[in-house]
Parts: C-alpha cells; sequence; structure tokens
C-alpha cells in the first residue's frame, strides 16, 4: 500500500524551491495504524530530508503509543513519551529534531489534570509544548467517517474545560484547536474567556467541504471567513496554515490519476490562504504539513513550494515569521 502510494506521489515530481529558507514544521504525527501507510521516524526523515531546509518539527497528538495499562487518564502520556524516545533514535541517525511535543488529557479533569500535565512534562524531557483536546464537532456526523467518534457538541463552552484550557495558561502551555468552520464562534467565545492562554487554531478553522457541505462551497465560505475575522480579533489565538490536503476540505485531489502540482495547490487554495495571513497577520501565522494525513494529496517538497510560491509577495522578515519565527515563539522551541 505505502509503494503504491508512493508511486502515484511521485507522478508530480518537483525540486524543492528556496532550499536555504529555515522552516520549523510546526505539526506533524507519527503512527502505524490500520487503514493508513505506516508513518513513523524513517518515513518522518525521508519528508524532512528531500530537499526543504527542515530545521525543527512539532509533534502533535495522534493517538499513538498509549499506555496499556494504570489510571486511563494518564494513558496519553505514553504517546510523549513514545515520541521522545522515536525522536532519540532520530538524532543518532541524523535528521531534524522534534523540537516540540503537543500531547492530549481531558481538560476537563479538574485537580487531576495538574498530575497528568506534570506527567507530560517529566517524560517529554524538557519538549512538552502544549495540549490538544479535539473538539471538532459537527451535527450532521463526522466528516472523517461515518463511525468517527466525535467530542461532545459544545465542549469550549463547558466550564471544566475552560478552566483546564486556563490552566495550560498558568504552565506556559498553549492549546491546539482542531475544530470545523461552524465551531469558529465557540472559539472566539474561548479565546476571550482565558485571555492568558495561547490558543494555536489547526488547519486554518476546518472549512469542511463534504457531506452536508460539498454543495454549499459559497455558504461555507462566507461562513468561515467571517469565523476567521471574529477569531483574528483575540489576540491570544494563532493560526496554523496548512491542513489543506485532508479529504474533508472537499479537494478531491487523493482521488486523481496523479497528486497536485505546487501551481495547482496555489490556484486553488491561494486566495484563502493569504486572507487568513493578512487577517491575522505574519507573526500569528506559520505554515504547517500535517503529515502524514496531508500527504494523501501531495508529497513534502510539492506542498512546501506551494507555500513559497503563495507567500512569495511578502517581505523577507514576514516570510520568516511564516516559515519559522512563529511556530519558535509559540511553541517556545
Amino acid at each position: 500500500m505505502a509503494e503504491a502510494h508512493d508511486d502515484w506521489l511521485a507522478r508530480t515530481p518537483e525540486e524543492a524551491l528556496e532550499p536555504d529558507l529555515p522552516i520549523v514544521d510546526p505539526h506533524h504525527h507519527l503512527w502505524d495504524r490500520e487503514g493508513w501507510d505506516r508513518f513513523l521516524m524513517p518515513e518522518l526523515r525521508a519528508d524532512t530530508t528531500s530537499g526543504h531546509r527542515i530545521e525543527g518539527t512539532v509533534f502533535v497528538e495522534c493517538g499513538t503509543g498509549y499506555r496499556s495499562d494504570g489510571p486511563p487518564e494518564l494513558r496519553p502520556v505514553g504517546e510523549t513519551e513514545f515520541v521522545v524516545q522515536a525522536g532519540e533514535v532520530a538524532r543518532r541517525d541524523g535528521g531534524p529534531d522534534i523540537r516540540g511535543v503537543v500531547g492530549t488529557a481531558d481538560l476537563r479533569l479538574g485537580a487531576v489534570l495538574d498530575a497528568v500535565l506534570d506527567a507530560h512534562v517529566e517524560a517529554a524531557g524538557g519538549r512538552f509544548r502544549g495540549i490538544r483536546d479535539r473538539v471538532a464537532h459537527d451535527p450532521n456526523g463526522s466528516p472523517v467517517g461515518r463511525d468517527d467518534p466525535q467530542p461532545p457538541a459544545g465542549l469550549m463552552l463547558d466550564p471544566d474545560f475552560r478552566r483546564g484550557v486556563e490552566a495550560l495558561g498558568r504552565r506556559g502551555l498553549v492549546f491546539d484547536a482542531w475544530l470545523y468552520h461552524p465551531q469558529l464562534t465557540e472559539l472566539v467565545d474561548l479565546a476571550r474567556a482565558v485571555p492568558g492562554t495561547t490558543i494555536v487554531l489547526d488547519h486554518v478553522g476546518g472549512p469542511l467541504g463534504v457531506r452536508a457541505y460539498k454543495d454549499k462551497a459559497e455558504e461555507v465560505e462566507a461562513v468561515w471567513r467571517a469565523g476567521m475575522t471574529a477569531v483574528a480579533a483575540c489576540p491570544n489565538v494563532v493560526v496554523k496554515v496548512g491542513g489543506i490536503g485532508m479529504p474533508m476540505y472537499g479537494s478531491g485531489w487523493f482521488r486523481a490519476e496523479r497528486p497536485p502540482s505546487s501551481d495547482e495547490i496555489v490556484a486553488a487554495w491561494g486566495d484563502r490562504l493569504r486572507f487568513v495571513i493578512d487577517t491575522f497577520g505574519p507573526d500569528r501565522c506559520m505554515f504547517e504539513s500535517n503529515f502524514p494525513v496531508d500527504r494523501l494529496s501531495f508529497s513534502y517538497v510539492v506542498l512546501w513550494n506551494a507555500f513559497k510560491k503563495l507567500s512569495a509577495s511578502y517581505t523577507p522578515a514576514e516570510r520568516a515569521a511564516l516559515f519559522h519565527d512563529t511556530a519558535v515563539r509559540t511553541y517556545a522551541l
């Protein structure tokens, strides 16, 4: 399966543009799960050394390596342990360092949350940077799959959840928010309630394009743009510019005879991504790979080429923020 997908990605070959431009990739996963190609350190290293100057990365939780026993609330700490161990092996073998880890925890745990965060921090050996407790919920059913579990509706409005997000800020940790575009107004409410916590909005705010939203592109665009504009007014929110290869966004690239080129990605997404950058400002935006999820649609080289092309009109300082500096500052790398 992996070999076949690699062959498909190779149908759109490109050389890395501007290979000396420093990049921190602030969002990737590691996993070996059923129904997906394996993506562990060898696969990550192959992508991050394929031509672009990737100086470091941030791992974001994805349900990998949980502890199989012990208190349920501490089992996700196994993921942090797994990533740090994998990163140590990678450093011995060469390749970019995993410089930050975003784990997960149930932010509604109350007093117990402190013990979970302490365990993550200890396991990460100085690399723990925050929590992603997924809030993505759509009343029409999961856009990922009909049986894919969703978190409860309205989680960002839950007082216990908010206290957990607030606790992250007191520790200097960030909250990564993965949600869908109809939930952006809830994120605004959350951000205003926890001004001392930095919130990282994943994947340009989740503009869905499948199932109930498949034939409603103009409506989705209007709701998404209005929501992103409102979120941008919250100074404690930073946004990750990426995730555009996910099938739920409706591109359908993964079904095509060949992957899109970087020019085709820019044609499809350039205006929307520049809208995000201009609305938030480059100092509050960071390009992300979201690999291996976005690897369903294009290669690592092609994606970063697209980011470089669509950002060509920005100043050198603005581009440095987008590719490197915002991620370093936000995650204290």
